[in-house]
């Protein structure tokens, strides 16, 4: 039999139900945790392709555009949109490189380190509340089920040397 926890509730063996509460509670979670850097990114005439984009160049200050596609998983048009309003509205800056000249490098500016900062506080707030509600246990749990989730690729980008594991 699987492994059992309080409730009775087999981890190994799951039933079709029990997986579907689990992606309702994804969606609804993921509602949650965007909903207040929406409202912001709202006010700004900008969508979760910015915050994304804001959040990673502040991650990784002189990223390349081409890091950046792979990181996102967008199409180079569509960063190029995101990117070019971020420009334009002194949020990022674009440096070419030195190695190759061809490359961008991408740097928050302080009002893009502003609005960065804005919206992860709402989003650091709303998961350390839910981390203390749930315990360590469960927040080590947590991440081991988001890490089984991702993609090898994404995955070796998220424990990379200088990554966030």
């Amino acid at each position: 039999m699987g492994e059992q926890r309080p409730g009775n509730e087999s981890l190994l063996f799951l039933t079709d139900e029990q997986l579907r509460r689990g992606i309702e509670a994804m969606f609804f979670a993921y509602r949650g945790f965007t909903a207040d850097p929406d409202i912001i990114l709202a006010d700004r005439g900008y969508g979760r392709a910015h915050h994304r984009a804001v959040h990673f160049i502040n991650r990784t200050p002189g990223t390349s555009v081409n890091n950046l596609l792979a990181i996102l998983g967008v199409t180079k048009q569509s960063l190029n949109r995101v990117l070019r309003t971020l420009v334009e509205d002194g949020l990022v800056t674009s440096k070419i490189g030195t190695r190759d000249r061809r490359e961008r490098h991408l740097f928050l500016t302080d009002t893009g380190k502003q609005l960065e900062q804005a919206l992860s506080q709402a989003q650091r707030g709303r998961l350390r509340a839910a981390y203390r509600a749930a315990g360590p246990e469960a927040v080590a749990g947590f991440r081991q089920v988001l890490e089984a989730m991702m993609d090898p690729d994404q995955h070796r980008r998220f424990v990379a040397p200088g990554g966030r594991a």
